[in-house]
């Protein structure tokens, strides 16, 4: 029986996170039954609460969960679902999952085994394309690369989402590289096949979604422009795109760049007799001409900007084309504009360190709606996470996809970054105001959104925090007001003096707050019979001061000007959110333990991961910033340096260790070189 003959009732997701919960909000939406999987990791997991049933994978990494197809296909059957969906990652583009949950009986909610198989490996797909007439970069054997030919990109055959890409720019650094690259290819996909092309500075990523039924229907349902990546990894994608609207708005719309990338993407399309959804991915440059760089036959992160300009479900049409519906001849216009942002844990001043830990709140204010299309220009959010969710290591560390939809471009852009500033994010560091600070540079405004943005204008100025200076020092005393307002509220006597009040003039009291951004505050202040004083802000009046909420009167050139600071504490941890911005300190005791001080020259463990590699051995002599070892956390490779030069003293861990953000992995001994 075919799938077309089949009935689809119940649908299992095999993936986590967003993109399952966005899965499930259609089915639902549509009357279907939705099945979860869940590795241990997962097992308090949003997506996991969702589904009307869900099955244990056991194990946490995906190598022992979310990449056992026999394991998810056995789950299928004992949860009665008759048709498995891949999302994005993980299995979604493997061939022979494909076969076997067909083998299995069930419903591929995909393209054919044989289309995944043509394009999966992107060497053999680069020919392909190339003798369909698709405009191709060549791909570059990785043992026969060249000088000339640097620098070159390496990218993993079996996958994407920056897995196992590396720039190389000397021949001295390729073997490295290589090794790594299929080192992290094979974590994420389970297939170390990796090479090499041409590496363009700078471009358009340029990408069009396409949907194909099985009667010979192929839509070229919109483009999208993803050119603003960290490592590889798109972080703003948008619809239409801003380099197609230029060329087609100085020219002939029929012949102009937006007809012939639908062109060769319908092209790419029928030359593997593709069905379901899939984006043909273009790397373009400014003139308007493109190169194809590979097909991704399974839906992508950035979906939703396409379904906001075009008002379709497009998980809906995989399910209608999984049974075998037949699509319009034509796709609906686009219409207005959207932006999406991922917002990740991820802290992009310190190299986009990953973070994990307790995600205490989320709320992202002006949301119209969730895994659904906006009726009117607004927000959409698809976040897997929620309150009280764990961002663990062994799973990319994207919190949610925040996505606008306005009538013009600029309203889609203001819209956004207002959204993200006015968020409250509380327990980890983010990119949030890294993605505020891109939607809002004049160069994103214009369109000039080629892959070298963040090169271009400064990633530390892109990553700097959103506040000024002063307006982080107001939001932190804020912070000092709510504590004593707090401490007050607890107290067993009096309760409403504010705290440390005396009924003669005193010595000031004193709470201290460390910023990850500018450091240490001191923050001085005394209760009189007429308010507060407040060392350094002469003329702030309080006005009122909850543990939760504090609003002060802040003194102007044209008079004072009320603002409201909401207060968050978790342990020693403070969030202070308002429409300056967001702020977040950590409170600082009042007496340090001489026993938690850390020696000079220890390499600390900026996240939680595994320890997969050793580069020096205790005693040798080391230079300031010479890698010592290799930590894997959230399927990438970070690598952790000598803070000074100097003797390695001592390596605390050993290869397959797994450690705790913070933990002493090595001590480097500066002395020890000066004595030679």
């Amino acid at each position: 029986m075919t799938n077309s003959q089949q009935l689809i009732s119940s649908v299992l997701v095999a993936n986590r996170g967003e993109i399952a919960r966005r899965i499930f909000a259609t089915c639902r939406r549509t009357g279907l039954g939705t099945v979860a999987v869940y590795s241990d990791a997962d097992a308090d997991a949003p997506h996991v609460a969702e589904a009307d049933a869900a099955v244990r994978l056991p194990g946490s990494t995906p190598a022992q969960t979310y990449l056992r197809a026999d394991l998810i296909i056995a789950a299928a059957q004992a949860a009665g679902a008759d048709a498995i969906h891949p999302g994005y990652g993980f299995l979604s583009e493997n061939a022979e999952f494909a076969r076997a949950v067909q083998a299995a009986g069930l419903v591929w909610i995909g393209p054919p085994a044989t289309a995944i198989e043509e394009m999966g490996s992107k060497v053999a797909a680069k020919k392909m394309m190339d003798a369909a007439g698709v405009p191709v970069l060549a791909e570059l054997d990785p043992d026969e690369v060249t000088e000339a030919q640097l620098p070159v990109l390496i990218k993993a055959s079996a996958g994407g989402g920056g897995r196992g890409m590396r720039v190389v720019r000397t021949l001295a650094e390729l073997p490295d590289q290589l090794a790594g690259a299929r080192r992290e290819a094979e974590s994420a996909f389970g297939d170390p096949t990796v090479f090499c092309e041409r590496y363009l500075e700078t471009g358009r990523h340029i990408e069009v979604q396409v949907m194909a039924d099985t009667h010979g229907t192929i839509w070229a349902v919109g483009e999208r422009e993803c050119s603003i990546q960290r490592r590889h990894q798109k972080v703003v994608e948008e619809a239409p795109a801003p380099l197609v609207e230029r060329i087609d708005g100085a020219g002939s719309v029929e012949n102009g760049m937006r007809a012939r990338l639908f062109d060769a993407a319908r092209q790419a399309a029928a030359a593997i007799g593709y069905t379901g959804a899939g984006t043909v991915e273009f790397l373009a440059d400014e003139a308007g001409e493109f190169y194809f760089l590979e097909m991704n036959t399974r839906l992508q992160v950035e979906h939703p900007v396409t379904e906001c300009t075009t008002g379709l479900d497009l998980v809906a049409l995989q399910l209608d084309i999984a049974r075998g519906a037949r699509l319009d001849p034509e796709p609906p216009a686009m219409r207005g504009h959207s932006i999406e942002v991922r917002l990740y844990a991820e802290d992009p001043a310190q190299d986009w360190q990953p973070q994990s830990g307790t995600v205490h709140h989320i709320e992202i204010p002006s949301v119209l709606t969730e895994f659904d299309l906006p009726t009117r220009p607004g927000v959409r959010l698809d976040s897997g996470v929620v309150d009280g969710s764990v961002v663990g290591v062994h799973y990319d560390p994207m919190l949610a996809k925040v996505i606008s939809y306005g009538r013009t471009r600029d309203e889609a852009a203001r819209l956004l970054a207002a959204a993200l500033q006015r968020a409250r994010i509380h327990g980890l560091v983010t990119n949030r105001d890294l993605l505020v600070r891109v939607l809002r540079h004049p160069a994103f405004l214009a369109g000039d959104t080629d892959t070298a943005f963040f090169a271009t204008h400064g990633l530390a100025a892109l990553a700097a925090p959103v506040l000024t200076d002063a307006d982080e020092k107001l939001s932190i005393v804020a912070a000092a007001l709510a504590e004593s307002a707090a401490n007050r509220a607890g107290a067993g006597v009096v309760a409403g003096i504010p705290n440390g009040w005396r009924n003669l003039p005193a010595q000031s009291q004193r709470k201290s707050y460390e910023s990850r951004s500018t450091g240490t505050h001191e923050i001085d202040y005394r209760f009189t019979r007429t308010g507060v004083e407040v060392a350094d802000l002469a003329g702030l009046e309080l006005i009122t001061a909850t543990p939760g909420e504090v609003v002060l009167a802040v003194p102007g050139e044209h008079g004072p000007v009320r603002r409201q600071f909401a207060v968050a504490r978790y342990d020693d941890l403070v969030c202070v959110d308002s429409a300056l911005g967001p702020v977040t300190v950590r409170r600082l005791p009042r007496f340090t333990d001489p026993a938690d001080q850390i020696a000079t020259g220890s390499l600390l463990a900026p996240m939680p991961g595994s320890v997969i590699r050793l580069g020096a051995e205790v005693g040798s002599t080391v230079t300031a910033g010479q890698p010592i070892l290799w930590l894997e956390a959230m399927k990438m490779e970070h690598t952790v340096a000598a803070p000074v030069a100097g003797v390695l003293s001592a390596v605390n861990v050993e290869v397959g260790r797994q450690v705790e953000v913070g933990t002493v992995l090595a001590v480097v001994d500066p002395a020890a070189e000066n004595q030679e």
